[in-house]
């Protein structure tokens, strides 16, 4: 059975070289044999949120949160760095029990991450 699988990738600054980029961690997911989901692709389409309001960003990070019930591991993906929300993301999985992996795209490699690890970054 293929592992449930959250992507983390930027989001914010710029839209749609990040969204580029996105669509690059959800495709090398799916390439290890995993299902991957990437919330903030979803539910950032045209016709569902707005990122810009407030009230409808917050909906879609819970709405990305809940999937951690589900989820068999968090992947961010850092060739663009960590954001806030990103960090966001791998501090929800952690404290549902769910293991966080550090990865870049079409790197073979890939590093654990613990709760003091996310510590450390500013």
């Amino acid at each position: 059975m293929k592992p449930l699988v959250i992507i983390e990738s930027p989001y914010a600054g710029n839209v749609e070289e990040n969204e580029r980029y996105a669509r690059a961690c959800v495709r090398d997911s799916l390439m290890r044999g995993e299902a991957p989901i990437a919330s903030h692709l979803l539910y950032t389409q045209e016709g569902v949120l707005l990122d810009r309001i407030p009230e409808e960003r917050a909906l879609g990070i819970a709405a990305g949160v809940a999937w951690y019930r589900a989820a068999d591991l968090c992947v961010a993906y850092c060739d663009r760095g960590l954001t806030n929300g990103m960090l966001e993301g791998m501090r929800a999985a952690m404290a549902r029990g769910v293991p966080v992996r550090i990865r870049l795209v079409g790197v073979a490699d890939e590093r654990p991450v613990n709760e003091s690890d996310l510590a450390l970054v500013v």
